[in-house]
């Protein structure tokens, strides 16, 4: 396993600063945000696609810090029913896709998007239940009619341009938020499909981490591995349970809010985590995402830089002589 973080966090610093800052701290990898919502601080592809000489240097600036580019993300809404924002998240992935291809790079991440209710709609909408029998037919819209139709010819893309990864963050608020719906989306459109792995927008849906890392890994869909926390508030859940709409940054109130790695779990759970990436065959970046609004930057990151490394695995396994 390497260990990687996800830029936006670093969005105060030039591309060198924070290559050096990670570079101090042992990082071996970073993510890159390409925009919409994690913006381009770091990595604008329509303007390093443009200008070779650009390209050149955004290039020898990894190689000088001795640090891989472990994903290109672009977490937007392409199927939103605002036409304008989900033209900016498709040129987005488009570009993204055509940048990973230039760099030999694999994965692309993002969200699955959301479209609206119907086609007259102007905002997403987001089913969470099955009555009234109305969201059912919306499902069946969005799905059918927009989102599948979307990432086959996404994926037609992808395939074009020799990029074989996409990884979905199973985010709430979007179509692909859990295993299943990852899982479903992949199966009706191509094996291009699969998921980043985000721990914190798993916990508050009470998923196991150990099995959903199972059974997306039997199925070969484990893409890339965001490193996030999430601290239940018992107190605030017995009240109202973990659906939340409050700020996320509103900690006292919350029925749950991000945290840096070990301060929603131990190193014990994340231990468990790390070993089920490896059993189910996933040994490429843990890729920090600093969301801890009770932290600086810098702090959350090395918080989570010095607990990751006291329980990922960086060197390859044993031979196992003793099961022959």
């Amino acid at each position: 396993m390497k260990l990687g973080v996800f830029s936006p966090a670093l969005q105060d610093k030039s591309l060198e600063e924070a290559l050096t800052w990670l570079e101090n701290k042992g990082v071996q990898a970073i993510e890159l945000g390409c925009g919409p919502y994690p913006g381009k601080a770091h990595c604008n592809p329509e303007e390093l696609l443009a200008d070779e000489a650009k390209f050149e240097e955004f290039k020898a600036t990894f190689a000088r810090h001795n640090i891989m580019i472990s994903a290109l993300s672009c977490h937007g809404n392409p199927v939103h029913p605002n036409k304008e924002f989900a033209a900016q998240s498709d040129r987005d992935i488009d570009n993204a896709i055509l940048l990973a291809e230039k760099l030999g790079i694999d994965v692309v991440n993002g969200f699955s998007g959301c479209p609206g209710s119907d086609p007259d709609a102007k905002q997403p909408s987001w089913v969470t239940c099955a009555w009234p029998t109305e969201y059912a037919e919306e499902l069946d819209y969005q799905w059918n009619e927009v989102l599948i139709p979307y990432w086959k010819k996404k994926v037609e893309f992808m395939r074009a341009h020799n990029v074989h990864k996409f990884g979905f963050e199973m985010h709430p608020g979007f179509c692909v938020y859990n295993p299943e719906t990852c899982l479903k989306l992949r199966a009706a459109v191509g094996p291009e499909l699969g998921a980043n792995f985000d721990p914190s927008h798993l916990y508050w849906q009470g998923i196991d981490m150990v099995a959903a890392i199972k059974t997306l890994g039997r199925e070969g869909a484990l893409f890339h591995f965001h490193a996030k926390d999430t601290k239940i508030d018992e107190l605030n859940t017995k009240v109202n349970g973990v659906l939340d709409t409050k700020r996320l940054d509103d900690e006292v109130n919350r029925s749950w809010i991000f945290r840096a790695v070990g301060y929603g779990h131990d190193l014990l759970h994340w231990k468990d985590i790390m070993s089920a990436l490896r059993a189910s065959g996933y040994d490429y970046v843990i890729s920090i995402e600093h969301e801890d609004c009770m932290m600086s930057f810098e702090e959350g990151i090395t918080k989570s830089i010095e607990a990751l490394k006291s329980v990922m695995f960086f060197e390859e396994r044993s031979v196992a002589f003793w099961a022959n």
